[in-house]
């Protein structure tokens, strides 16, 4: 049903999981022996997220933040905490699971309050890394795929809340998104 919205599949089902394995052995072989906190930012990186935190053979916690904008709408551009991560993480080896790179606002937001709990190492894991220009300097450590700059939809990332459980990523017809 909600195929009939998407204008073309670009990442199937099998890339996915091929790249967050890769990914995954990536963070295994970079934190070899140590503690990790895996920190998913909600509601987009969930998906994403549990496939990762799966293939993880570390000593691994996982935790929630979420952050969203002020007012309704969304267009001042002043973002809040809504749910903050529940763990100490100073001292403590962290990862940022996000579902997209895009402006760079929320993941700056996000790495600025972590960095001020003093955590060992804060690493960046995105699912995509949109090419567009980019707000602030935050740079992914991890990332699964470069995508063009293009609504895309599944796989946990959302239209108007619809669509994260498309098991692929897809570009959204133009005319559902401009309605």
């Amino acid at each position: 049903m909600l195929d009939k919205d998407i204008a073309r599949v670009i990442y199937t089902p099998e890339q996915i999981q091929d790249r967050v394995k890769e990914i995954a052995r990536r963070i295994n072989e970079d934190f070899a022996g140590e503690q990790v906190v895996v920190i998913a930012v909600l509601r987009g990186s969930v998906i994403f997220f549990s496939d990762i935190f799966r293939n993880l053979t570390l000593d691994c916690e996982a935790d929630f933040i979420s952050v969203g904008s002020y007012g309704k709408g969304a267009t001042s551009g002043e973002l809040k905490l809504k749910k903050d991560i529940s763990a100490d993480i100073k001292g403590k080896n962290v990862i940022i699971v996000e579902d997209i790179l895009d402006t760079g606002k929320t993941l700056k937001f996000i790495c600025d309050l972590l960095s001020q709990r003093e955590p060992k190492a804060l690493r960046v894991c995105v699912l995509l890394d949109k090419k567009c220009e980019k707000q602030s300097e935050v740079k992914a450590d991890y990332v699964g795929f470069e995508v063009e700059d293009t609504f895309v939809v599944g796989y946990g990332l959302d239209y108007a809340d619809r669509y994260r459980n498309l098991p692929y990523i897809g570009e959204l017809k133009t005319d559902i998104w401009r309605k």
